[in-house]
C-alpha cells in the first residue's frame, strides 16, 4: 500500500513530470523499509540569476514508526540531479535506520581490547 506523499514546490512552478519522478523514488525507499508511514518532498529554486545558475534544494521527510529521517540538499542546476543525489542519501539512511532498528549495527571494540585479547591467549 502507497504511503502518503506530499510534494512540493517552491520558487518554481509544479511539474508532473518531476512529481512522477519523486514517486518513482519513494516506491523504491518503501521497498527498504515497508514500516514508512509518510513522506514530504519539498524541491525549491531559491534564487533566480541571470548570469549564474539556478540550483535546486531538496528536502526529504520520511516519517517510520517513532523517528523521521530528514534529508536536506543544496545541489544541482538539474533537479533530476538534486533529486537523484537526494534520494540516494535518504536511501542510505533508510537502510541505516532499518538495519539500527534489526540490531545489525557494527559494534566497536573498547581501545586496547585486542592487545587483552592477545595476553589472554
Amino acid at each position: 500500500m502507497p504511503i502518503p506523499l506530499n510534494i512540493s514546490f517552491h520558487g518554481m512552478a509544479s511539474s508532473t513530470a518531476l512529481e512522477n519522478h519523486i514517486r518513482e523514488k519513494v516506491e523504491s525507499l518503501e521497498q527498504l523499509h515497508p514500516n514508512l508511514t509518510r513522506c514530504n518532498v519539498t524541491i525549491e529554486q531559491p534564487h533566480h540569476h541571470k548570469n549564474q545558475g539556478n540550483g535546486f534544494n531538496v528536502r526529504i521527510d520520511l516519517y517510520v514508526p517513532g523517528d523521521e529521517i530528514v534529508v536536506n540538499r543544496d545541489v544541482n542546476e538539474d533537479p533530476y540531479i538534486a533529486l537523484r543525489d537526494a534520494f540516494e542519501a535518504a536511501r542510505r539512511q533508510v537502510v541505516k535506520h532499518a538495519e539500527k532498528k534489526r540490531g545489525n549495527v557494527k559494534r566497536h571494540s573498547l581501545p586496547g581490547a585486542a592487545e587483552r585479547q592477545k595476553t589472554e591467549d
